[in-house]
């Protein structure tokens, strides 16, 4: 017989018997620490704003003492306030400010996760390469860096740039397929250098294709053909006109927006904001927002929807009402 069995069958009442089951790790279903199923989404991550103003400065400061020398990436990550993370912007994904200095070069790496880029302020000299592919970041354009896809950054202009990364990350620490790489030397070659790639969407591109789409109410929003390579993450650019709203309902989908032009105000659950150029905003799940101009915006969103419809996890408050579930 043994030891578990023993001190099973010498229980006297319930409270013996948790002590056999934590023991032996198990947990009683009747008697949990804390429900593992409720009748809508909770989530603690909360509503938050960075300005870019001063994301700005602190990255020029932080550049007086350490560059792409002591640091494979100088970037500060916006991470949400909830228990002890210090990474995620939401449940999800994870964005950050990030610079390189004139003259820098960012060594080359891969990883398991997608990542992809808003270039904000840019001069001439500044690129990326993606497995040897050369793309110009210019302002407003966005670069894809697919699932172990070797990526470095170069400035040889004059002047510091600043860029967005997104990256789902913290899906891959939820999942656990995590894997790194270095790239042998640091130095990854150029080996082409096309008019067009299916990793690049510049902005002059993105502003002729949403004047193609139908507006509604006002407000374009222009899906970028993204899918193929990155399955991850949903990416959009919206161009909202002075005065126009943006109002969504509660869903699980969990959102980072980016505003590349325009100012304006926006409602995200309790918190109130004003917004401008360069600023990041985060909705997490379950949570109802409203995005109003007060200057002709174009805003950029990053979201994990397709995890969410591919897993049919995607739900809203319209379609919990019809189906009579909170």
């Amino acid at each position: 017989m043994s030891d578990t069995v023993s001190a099973l069958n010498a229980a006297q009442n319930l409270d013996d018997l948790y002590k056999v089951f934590a023991a032996n790790h198990y947990t009683a279903g009747w008697h949990k620490a804390r429900p593992s199923l409720w009748r809508e989404p909770r989530t603690g991550f909360t509503p938050q704003h960075w300005r870019y103003k001063d994301a700005a400065v602190a990255l020029e400061r932080a550049g007086e003492w350490i560059g792409t020398e002591l640091a494979e990436r100088l970037n500060l990550l916006m991470c949400n306030p909830v228990g002890d993370n210090d990474y995620a912007t939401v449940r999800t994904l994870v964005s950050a400010y990030q610079m390189i200095k004139p003259g820098e070069y960012a060594r080359a790496h891969r990883h398991t996760p997608n990542a992809l880029r808003l270039v904000l302020d840019a001069k001439p000299g500044l690129y990326t390469v993606v497995d040897g592919i050369r793309l110009p970041m210019n302002p407003g354009d966005v670069l894809l860096t697919p699932n172990w896809c070797w990526h470095s950054h170069y400035n040889e202009g004059k002047h510091s740039a600043i860029w967005l990364d997104f990256l789902d990350v913290p899906l891959v620490h939820l999942l656990e397929p995590m894997f790194f790489e270095e790239y042998p030397g640091g130095f990854q070659p150029v080996t082409s250098e096309p008019n067009e790639s299916p990793f690049w969407y510049g902005i002059d591109w993105v502003r002729a294709e949403l004047q193609k789409v139908t507006a509604e109410n006002g407000v374009r929003r222009l899906t970028l053909p993204s899918q193929q390579h990155i399955p991850t993450m949903g990416l959009s650019y919206l161009q909202i006109p002075n005065d126009a709203k943006l109002k969504v309902e509660r869903s699980t989908v969990s959102r980072i927006f980016a505003v590349v032009e325009g100012t304006g105000t926006a409602t995200i659950g309790d918190l109130h904001i004003t917004w401008e150029r360069g600023d990041v905003f985060a909705v997490p799940s379950w949570t109802a927002f409203e995005i109003g101009a007060s200057q002709d915006a174009l805003l950029f969103e990053v979201s994990d929807e397709p995890v969410l419809q591919a897993l049919r996890f995607l739900r809203n408050d319209s379609a919990s009402q019809t189906t009579g579930t909170a």
